[in-house]
């Protein structure tokens, strides 16, 4: 009877059946996980997608260039590589301005430090947006200026 302690231990497939287990386990888990994402709309996903890259992502400075139809284009380096990026803001309109050309210019956004390509500028709990009364005044000044 060699190995009698081991062959106690290993009878029956006990370890077959522990692995087997813990197979089925994580097949629960990893179909309970797709089957509930799969269940959120398009505005759902980009909604927690915003919220992730504000609680994990790094900031750093921006500069709009247009605003058409609630998109807001912008553009941003990182690490010296230079990105161009959009974000659609229909579902955060009442945190914009009425008149969203005022928006054009410096701003501040967070990036995926994983992947600085997935950025945002505002988001339902932050705003790299500058005041608009800030750039109200500034143009004031600039218009005073030119005259």
């Amino acid at each position: 009877m060699p190995h009698a302690g081991a062959s106690g231990l290993f009878r029956g497939g006990a370890v077959e059946l522990s692995l087997l287990g813990l197979v089925a386990v994580l097949l629960m888990i990893l179909g309970a996980f797709v089957f509930l994402n799969a269940r959120q709309t398009a505005a759902q996903r980009e909604r927690r997608r915003r919220l992730m890259v504000n609680r994990t992502g790094r900031m750093g400075d921006a500069t709009i260039s247009d605003v058409r139809d609630c998109v807001l284009y912008y553009s941003y380096q990182v690490r010296g590589v230079a990105y161009t990026a959009s974000q659609d803001t229909s579902d955060l309109k009442h945190l914009l301005p009425p008149d969203t050309s005022v928006l054009v210019g410096p701003a501040g956004m967070k990036y995926a430090p994983g992947n600085p390509a997935n950025s945002i500028v505002i988001c339902e709990d932050w705003s790299g947006l500058r005041p608009v009364s800030l750039q109200f005044e500034e143009s004031k000044t600039k218009e005073k200026s030119h005259s």
